[in-house]
């Protein structure tokens, strides 16, 4: 089996072996293992249609629909013709090659499908990744449009007046591709991904309850793409309260399978955001493949959302640390105390690196656009391992503050007489 590109960006020819003796041929038309391990995407079909067309000459598209498909002839020969009608610079990139038992080409949404046939009793198939639905949107393209000038080899007779009355290429409205959706987009993480992706969906708590499933299906699930999932519980020392635990098990767990199930059902990518919260801290640097061992009710709640996400065929849990960015931060709160004369005990035996949320945001986004493997991975701020008091002795020195006038202590020291949860001691991520 061989997979090559076509001039049409995701367009991919298929050329399938067959078994032929002096009965016929046998052929594997989809088989699923060995064309996505030979670089066929795992498109996930759910319905298989049958075109026959009793003589040459018949034609059909061109038609872009909102789903992927495999198409192949089962007998006969066509000719077959593809114009790319997503947004973006290869709108209107045209493509055709002749296909017979034996080659199938992957179509992927949004691309103009068209075929000729050039035989009698041709049968074609699809094999596509949504049920059909009379609500689909099509967009469509004339068959002699001028500008994609496909070169029918026989007349165009045998046509549809439907097919006949699409526009002309200049007229098309482009295919929109699948949306980007931003959860929690009012958070400090969500603010910095909105400026990283501003054409996508941005759902804030108000827009979008994650505790509240009946406010999900406001969404078009079947027009997204990837999630980005910056909404959580984040309130460490309330999660320890009989309260706290229900909403953090909520917001972080029960949520976060709901987003699952919708992922698995429209075949989206799942971007996760987890903690460094999920260890206990007793080693010096985590590393992704390091067995979870959280101490608090909040990390037993990350660690729980990050196996649940993990039950998505395309995702991603991103593990960070220490976030600040545009809102109530660990550095805002020791600016504020400089500036008001406050000299603040702060913790010293806790590690870990401060992590930017627009570094963050960015830093995300490339790992899922970069088509990086799916799984566990890491993103942080980088530079050396500190304190929180030697954090807060550098803001007090940019602030004009002596550094000594934040004063080290232990956690232990801190936490005394306060209903603390317990935090992990080394919270640097490999």
């Amino acid at each position: 089996m061989q997979i090559t590109e076509s001039t049409i960006p995701g367009l991919l020819v298929v050329e399938i072996p067959l078994h032929a003796d002096n009965r016929g041929f046998f052929e594997e038309n989809w088989q699923r293992e060995k064309m996505v391990a030979a670089g066929l995407p795992d498109f996930g079909p759910v319905q298989h249609n049958i075109s026959y067309n009793f003589t040459a000459g018949a034609t059909r598209g061109i038609h872009a629909e909102p789903w992927d498909k495999l198409v192949s002839v089962v007998a006969g020969r066509v000719f077959a013709a593809w114009v790319d009608l997503r947004d973006g610079e290869s709108f209107g990139t045209t493509f055709s090659i002749e296909l017979s038992p034996g080659r199938a080409v992957f179509v992927p949404r949004g691309v103009g499908n068209s075929y000729q046939t050039l035989e009698d009793d041709t049968t074609y198939s699809y094999l596509v990744n949504a049920h059909w639905s009379p609500d689909a949107v099509y967009t469509n393209v004339n068959l002699l449009d001028e500008t994609a000038a496909i070169a029918w080899p026989l007349p165009l007779r045998e046509v549809s007046d439907k097919d006949k009355a699409h526009p002309r290429l200049a007229d098309v409205v482009p295919f929109s591709p699948r949306r980007d959706v931003i959860l929690g987009a009012d958070g400090q993480l969500g603010r910095a991904l909105r400026a990283v992706l501003p054409d996508a969906l941005a759902l804030t708590r108000a827009d979008l309850d994650l505790a509240d499933p009946s406010t999900y299906d406001s969404v078009p699930w079947g027009q997204v793409g990837t999630i980005y999932n910056a909404a959580a519980y984040t309130a460490v020392d309330a999660a320890e309260t009989p309260e706290g635990r229900r909403q953090a098990w909520a917001v972080n767990v029960t949520a976060v399978a709901a987003l699952a199930r919708l992922a698995i059902e429209h075949r989206l990518t799942l971007v996760n955001v987890s903690s460094d919260y999920v260890f206990d801290g007793t080693v010096e640097s985590h590393t992704t493949d390091e067995a979870v061992s959280p101490l608090g009710v909040y990390g037993q709640t990350k660690a729980a959302g990050e196996a649940v996400t993990s039950t998505v065929p395309r995702h991603y849990v991103v593990r960070t640390s220490w976030v600040i960015g545009d809102g109530g931060n660990f550095v805002s709160t020791m600016q504020r105390l400089a500036r008001d004369g406050v000299s603040p005990s702060v913790v010293d035996d806790q590690h870990g690196r401060l992590t930017s949320a627009s570094e963050l945001a960015a830093g995300i986004v490339e790992l899922v656009r970069s088509g990086a493997p799916y799984g566990i991975h890491h993103v942080t701020g980088g530079g050396p391992v500190k304190t929180w008091a030697d954090i807060a002795r550098e803001v007090f020195a940019e602030e004009g503050r002596d550094p000594s006038d934040v004063t080290g202590v232990s956690t232990e020291a801190y936490g005394e007489g306060k209903d603390l949860a317990p935090r992990p001691r080394h919270s640097a991520l490999d």
